[in-house]
Formats: structure tokens, sequence, C-alpha cells
């Protein structure tokens, strides 16, 4: 029986998910979650939510997406390339395996506490580990917390969940994961695999037999701004999910599309990825019932980082955070919480309006792949 609803939502919270690492150097260190957490206290944030500390997910629950060959693979720690461990990418990082295990039981517990009741939202900002396949660590990303806490969903019942990736790179693991399965609506919005990895999620991809449309891919231009983001955002998943009528909603909010990340060419600020994350709110309470789980991902710089989670959480939390308040004195970045010269006119990225004007190339080739299959006229 679940426990009553609570009014807070759910903030995944433990020391051991903070040492996600993959070494001195790595783009991939733990002090991503660490310092956005800090941030989020000094605006009070913490106080919004129930904290909850996992503990390593049980193999049976791994086994939902991941082989068993690949899981004792991860726990041996010795380079195997055909399980993408050892890489220059993926270095062999002592007890990853036990970390990211725990990574993944928050992200399940964040489902299980919205799907079941106790909660109508949730946040994971160690997760969102997206790239990982079911036999392989690929980009980062050693166990796919978002397919396993999805697939558990489907265990218990749930018939559609949407799942939306707003990471600079492509959503790929959860996409194959999910290729043939239209249950899961997964939703893309990237920098074009011209450029960038894992170099897939072009407009095409659609999913399996028997699932075409599920898989919804925008593969932005490079340099794609503010504008051309919200632009994408705002026309491709209102109009979807009003069709799709998930019944949960699973969210990845990579930090990488900002102007200042090294791994990618985005020239998003901060304030557009806040506007974003708080349109997702609405359709969240619009389109799944108010059921919302939000992970972390991607972002290589921590100053961008710890300010778009801490937005991300005043997201999930209801609250409007100012983008010209102060930082923590002392702090190594921006004044702001906010960046500095934004001229973007966000009134116009109305979440309860799908926009339908100027749209891009990209989008127009979007939405020719994907939307009839939904009875959605196409842009252009």
């Amino acid at each position: 029986m679940s426990q009553p609803l609570s009014m807070k939502p759910l903030l995944i919270n433990a020391e051991e998910m903070r040492r996600y690492s993959l070494g001195p150097g790595h783009p991939m260190g733990p002090d991503r979650v660490k310092l956005a957490l800090n941030v989020a206290e000094y605006f009070h944030m913490l106080d919004l939510f129930d904290i909850y500390s996992p503990q390593p997910l049980s193999t049976a629950l791994l086994q939902l997406v991941h082989t068993r060959e690949y899981i004792e693979a991860t726990r041996a720690e010795v380079a195997a390339k055909r399980f993408g461990l050892g890489t220059d990418d993926n270095p062999i990082s002592h007890g990853l395996s036990t970390v990211a295990s725990c990574i993944a039981a928050g992200t399940v517990e964040a489902a299980r506490a919205v799907w079941q009741g106790e909660t109508r939202r949730a946040v994971n900002l160690a997760g969102g580990l997206h790239h990982a396949a079911a036999d392989r660590m690929e980009g980062f990303c050693m166990y796919n917390d978002a397919a396993i806490a999805i697939r558990w969903l489907l265990e218990q019942g749930a018939t559609r969940i949407a799942y939306i990736d707003l990471d600079a790179h492509h959503g790929d693991g959860v996409e194959k994961i999910f290729w043939d399965d239209p249950r899961v609506l997964t939703i893309s919005v990237h920098e074009s695999g011209i450029y960038l990895y894992p170099h897939t999620g072009y407009a095409h991809e659609i999913g399996g037999q028997g699932a075409q449309g599920t898989a919804v891919n925008l593969a932005l231009s490079k340099n794609a701004d503010d504008s051309e983001w919200l632009q994408g955002i705002h026309s491709l998943i209102p109009a979807l999910l009003k069709q799709f009528r998930p019944e949960l909603l699973v969210t990845q909010h990579g930090a990488d599309p900002h102007r200042a990340d090294p791994l990618a060419d985005l020239e998003v600020s901060i304030d557009a990825m806040a506007h974003a994350y708080r349109s997702l709110a609405v359709w969240a309470d619009q389109y799944a019932g108010g059921k919302w789980v939000a992970l972390g991902g991607g972002g290589y710089t921590l100053d961008s980082v710890a300010r778009a989670w801490t937005q991300l959480l005043a997201a999930v939390a209801g609250v409007e955070l100012e983008a010209s308040a102060s930082m923590p004195n002392g702090w190594d970045g921006s004044l702001t919480l906010g960046d500095a010269g934004v001229t973007t006119q966000f009134a116009e990225y109305d979440p309860k309006r799908v926009l339908t004007s100027r749209p891009s190339t990209s989008l127009i080739q979007t939405s020719r792949a994907v939307f009839p299959y939904w009875g959605i006229q196409p842009y252009g």
C-alpha cells in the first residue's frame, strides 16, 4: 500500500552517488552534483524537498536492462573493450560500479515514489546516464538509470511512459533500449550528430517495426541559440505529449547545451534552460497527471552545471528563482544565477501554446518524420 501523498517533491541524495568519477582530469568528475547541491542549498532549494538516500541496486533490477555478463565485467574492474571498459572515454575507476548502482537505485526509487503516489515529483541530479547500452559502457555512462526505472515502471503495469532528453548529446542509450517498444515515447533535443558524439539521433530515426513515431529526434544546428532551442522544444514536446498521454514523465537535463560547455557547440543560456524546465513542469501537470521524474545528465563546466541544476530543482519544487539573483560570495564563475546579456523574449515560448511559426529546417524535418504517426500536421 502506498504512503500518503507528500506535499514536497522527493530529492535523491547520498554521499555515495556524488562519487561518480572517471578519474582526475576526466570531464565526468564528482564535483558536478556536489557543487550544484551547494548552490541549491544557498538558494534554500533543499528545504523544499524530502530527501532519500538509496542503497545500491540489486543485480536483478540491473538486469532489467543490462546483461549479466556486462554487470560482472563492470564489477571486475578490468579493461574489457567489448564492454566499453578501459577506453579513453571510460577508464577503469575503482568502485564505480557500486556508485553507478546507487545512482540507478535512486532513479528507480524516484520513479517508484511517483508511480505509487507518495509524491508527484522527484529528482535525481546524479542520474541521467543516458548513453549506457545493455551490454556496453558508453559516453561516460555505466548503468542506464533512466532505462532501468522505465523498465521497472512497465513491469508495474505502466503502458505509456514519455522520456524527454534535453542533453546536448543524443539520448541514444534510452532510445535504443526502447526502440521497438510502443509503450515508451523518447524525445531527444540535441546538437546534430554530424558534429557531436554519439553521431546519431537524426530525424529519420523514428523507432522500430510496430513502434514507428515513438522515437523522436530533433538534431539542432551547430551553435543553435536560445530561440532555436526553445522553438524546437515548445513546438515538438507538447504536441506529442497531447497525443501520447503519458502516465508519467521522465526527463533528462544535461547542462551541456549551455554556451560555455566545452564538449558541445550549442549557444543556449541558463535563462533559456530555466524557462524550458518550467515549461516541462507545466506539461507534466497538463499531460502526465503531474507525475514527473527529473534527472541530471551531462554538463562539463561546473559553474553552468550548478546554476542550471539549481534552476531545475526550483522548477520541480514549483518556485521561480530570478536570473538576477546573486551567486554565493567567493563563487568561481558567474556573478548571477542567470547569464549576462540575455535578450531572448521568453514570453514568446508559452508552454500553454504549441508554437507553429518560423520553424527551423531541422524542426520541419523531424515533424515530417514523426507527426503523421500521431495524426498531427507537419510544419513547413
